[in-house]
């Protein structure tokens, strides 16, 4: 199948909150089948924009497309080609983890959703909590339950903000596993991770950056990546100064 090529492309992004300009004609581009992770403490705009690329918050300025979709014309066959993870789980309390993901399903016009439920729930280990209303369930639980939300249409790109806060070491091998296996069609997945944990971005990212000043401020494929630079950058020093 011919896809547009990048699978996400960000030009002078530009995304702020009253007065605080966070993203600042910002550029990236994230390749069909490659894992991209990026690096930032908190409040480095890692979060806004997977917000921006989920249509989940509106950008001021720049040009993006994901999936060879537009952001401003084409809404809604992007989500339709995301699956997102943000810091919100997105899942309804009073509902029950099927009774959430059956919502989200018939939502997205997931075909043989039953079928699809049960796939999603196993690959992320929360099929015995299905019939467990959310609200009941603990914050790795729910986080857990929100990835087999997030691959529950077989979407090409996952976009995933600190998908691993909260979860233990049993549910963190589950995201490990669910990020180095192949999509649906058997072609490796399509992923922008954000993690302000250095260890993981160099385990999981085929390319790895850093998100400082509102710009990706560097970024190479892992084996040429340059790790004290990336530390420099990262360091509460560094950011101090600026």
């Amino acid at each position: 199948m011919d896809l547009p090529s990048p699978a996400i492309s960000v030009q002078g992004l530009t995304k702020s909150y009253g007065a605080a300009l966070v993203l600042r004609d910002m550029d990236l581009e994230v390749s069909w089948g490659q894992r991209s992770v990026l690096l930032g403490p908190n409040g480095s705009g890692k979060t806004t924009l997977i917000k921006v690329l989920a249509t989940l918050a509106r950008p001021e300025g720049g040009k993006v497309t994901v999936a060879g979709w537009d952001w401003r014309k084409e809404g809604v066959a992007i989500r339709r080609a995301v699956g997102v993870v943000t810091h919100q789980t997105l899942l309804y309390g009073d509902l029950t983890a099927h009774e959430n993901l059956q919502f989200y399903g018939r939502m997205f016009g997931v075909p043989h959703l039953g079928q699809r439920i049960r796939e999603a729930a196993d690959q992320m280990g929360v099929a015995r909590y299905l019939d467990r209303r959310v609200h009941t369930l603990s914050h790795g639980i729910q986080k857990r339950l929100s990835l087999a939300r997030a691959i529950l249409q077989a979407p090409r790109i996952l976009l995933l903000d600190e998908p691993e806060t909260g979860l233990d070491l049993e549910a963190q091998g589950y995201l490990e596993s669910l990020l180095r296996s192949p999509g649906e069609d058997g072609s490796p997945r399509t992923v922008l991770l954000t993690t302000h944990n250095l260890e993981r971005g160099l385990a999981w990212g085929d390319r790895v950056g850093v998100l400082a000043g509102g710009r990706v401020a560097y970024e190479a494929l892992r084996g040429d990546l340059d790790v004290d630079r990336v530390r420099a950058l990262l360091s509460p020093s560094r950011r101090a100064s600026r």
